[in-house]
């Protein structure tokens, strides 16, 4: 498997395990023809709402740019950005952007007490953007991510509206 796409199937698997940790179901669809990577979804009740879900795009990146308190990310094409924004969704949409160590053998590290995965995943929602009026797969959208938006396993809950553990923490 090539660096590109074991870069992007760790980034994958990584919003897999925080998932699974999180007590949700992933699924992904037959075919990505709607920009979507995964989907996101908690097996029960979150109040009035019967297994609420998310839909996200996951995107790996190795060389990170930060400014002003943001991710300054242009790895979108326009079409791609177009399939988080341009709605309304029945069910919400999410960017997820996982940060990697640019070298592919420090992905994860073993320790004596557990596995570490490297590094860090942020979460964007995109819903309030406007669409480009005629986008084209050749041209890049910038997207300003705030490094606040940390995808933990409380985040990952909160997204797709599923209770609050009171193990989180």
């Amino acid at each position: 498997m090539g660096g590109g796409n074991r870069q992007g199937k760790f980034a994958e698997d990584y919003v897999r395990v925080l998932a699974s940790a999180a007590g949700l179901l992933v699924y992904t669809y037959d075919l990505d023809l709607d920009g979507i990577d995964l989907g996101l979804r908690y097996p029960g009740r979150a109040g009035r709402v019967a297994s609420p879900a998310i839909e996200v795009q996951v995107k790996s990146w190795s060389r990170p740019k930060v400014g002003e308190g943001r991710l300054v990310y242009d790895g979108l094409d326009e079409v791609q950005y177009n399939k988080l924004v341009d709605g309304p969704f029945s069910v919400p949409r999410y960017l997820f952007l996982v940060v990697m160590p640019p070298g592919e053998g420090a992905y994860t590290r073993v320790e004596t007490d557990g596995l570490v995965l490297r590094q860090l995943a942020y979460f964007h929602d995109l819903s309030g953007e406007k669409p480009v009026a005629l986008p084209d797969k050749g041209r890049r959208r910038r997207v300003r991510i705030p490094i606040g938006n940390v995808l933990t396993e409380r985040t990952l809950r909160a997204l797709v509206g599923a209770p609050e553990r009171a193990a989180d923490g």
